[in-house]
């Protein structure tokens, strides 16, 4: 692996962070609630999962359960919303689509993260101007606010993203990579609050008295590779201004894919299991075709509600395909048997979930001699997968569904504070009168 100096860099790393995401994207759709406290909460309106600003004055803390604190956000006036994935992955595509032009090469690292590379001016100018256009100009196409974090690697971008956060003075933009003394930003930083530490790595550093960015860029190396081997070794590298994390343009090919949901009422018979394990795997293997992969072995998981006061059980069985496959039919006769292991009468379920495990892309679809799958068949399969996917896409999710996925479902996740669907729907879209 070959690290660059610093100051031999053109190439500038930036990370551009929507801000309070699912939020935000709540009040692209609903401009009523710009500048009034709002909260989304997790599946099946569990817990906060995000928050506005105004939230986060407030106190709201991240992950509390929404019945203990329902009351309190009503006496305070905050704006409650369910998740709506839908929105957030359709916002998240428009908002990498808006970045791309502005960067030679673009990272898409999460829903709301994206890692770019650009050239730095030849005189070493900052790029404080350039982040300020690209925030105005998202915030004009998208009504999305970000903040953009420039450094000379992904370790410092992360770094000066948080400190464009956090920095009353920086607007929203924070370039590190132009600093003539960076030290005092490094050492603002608490250890934990670098990307890449983990909780037992912080740990060992704080034992040792290592409690900052600057303190860990300084410690010395051979300690850190002693504890943390190559990965230690790269992370100290980039807080020195070295790339080593190269940025990954094409996606990775995903080793495992999981579907899972709480209940929004217990599930106290194993017909109500069928249904929702088989609605589960089918939305999985929608996944896999997508993902033009096939699913080696399938893991099917339940468990009880942990803080209902009675005894917790959990429990998850696995099964190994003979055959590699997406075929939604394959799955669902390889996974049903298992919940007769699963399911316990005197145990109500909270919560279930399906794991596709052993991904391997369709062109390395391996055969078995055993058990040889004629290719007429399997073009006529495959052609029935993707005819059902179409229209689930064209028509809405579910218009074709499997008869084991049931059709009462009184189980399905509760998301009574539900927003609209104005980004992905014609019928959806506001109206708007004069």
């Amino acid at each position: 692996m070959t690290c660059e100096p610093w100051s031999s860099r053109r190439q500038a790393i930036v990370l551009i962070d929507g801000n309070n995401f699912y939020a935000s994207c709540e009040a692209v759709l609903d401009p009523a609630v710009l500048g009034r406290p709002l909260v989304v909460l997790s599946n099946n309106d569990g817990c906060i999962v995000s928050r506005s600003a105004e939230a986060r004055a407030l106190g709201i803390r991240m992950g509390q359960p929404y019945f203990q604190v329902r009351r309190e956000l009503e006496r305070q006036g905050v704006v409650v919303r369910s998740s709506n994935y839908a929105l957030y992955a359709d916002m998240s595509q428009r908002l990498m689509a808006t970045l791309e032009p502005w960067v030679e090469a673009l990272e898409i690292y999460s829903i709301d993260e994206a890692f770019g590379q650009l050239s730095r001016p030849a005189d070493q100018r900052s790029l404080h101007d350039w982040g300020r256009q690209l925030r105005h100009h998202v915030l004009c196409q998208l009504g999305l606010p970000v903040a953009v974090g420039i450094g000379p690697s992904k370790v410092l971008a992360k770094l000066a993203n948080r400190l464009a956060k956090t920095t009353a003075s920086a607007t929203g933009v924070f370039d590190l990579g132009s600093m003539d003394d960076p030290d005092p930003h490094l050492a603002a930083v608490a250890i934990e609050d670098v990307w890449g530490m983990g909780r037992q790595l912080s740990r060992w550093c704080r034992l040792r008295g290592i409690a900052d960015a600057k303190a860990l860029r300084d410690m010395p190396s051979g300690e850190l590779r002693r504890r943390c081997g190559v990965v230690g070794l790269r992370l100290q590298q980039e807080l020195r201004g070295m790339a080593c994390l190269p940025l990954e343009t094409l996606p990775a090919a995903k080793r495992e894919t999981c579907v899972s949901r709480s209940f929004s009422q217990p599930i106290t018979s194993q017909s109500e299991l069928r249904e929702a394990v088989a609605t589960y795997l089918s939305r999985a293997a929608e996944k896999l075709r997508r993902q033009q992969q096939r699913a080696g072995a399938i893991t099917v998981f339940v468990r009880s509600n942990p803080f209902n006061g009675t005894s917790f059980y959990s429990n998850s069985a696995t099964v190994s395909l003979p055959l590699a496959s997406n075929d939604t039919a394959v799955l669902l006769q390889a996974a049903l048997p298992l919940l007769a292991v699963l399911f316990k009468p005197h145990k109500p379920l909270h919560k279930a979930g399906v794991l596709l495990q052993q991904l391997q892309g369709e062109e390395t679809l391996q055969h078995n001699l055993l058990l040889p799958l004629p290719l007429e068949q399997q073009h006529r399969r495959t052609a029935l997968m993707a005819t059902i996917d179409q229209l689930n896409r064209h028509y809405g999710s579910g218009t074709v569904q499997w008869a084991a996925a049931g059709l009462q479902t009184p189980w399905r996740m509760r998301r009574s504070r539900l927003s609209g669907a104005a980004t992905t729907r014609l019928d959806a879209i506001p109206v708007v009168r004069a």
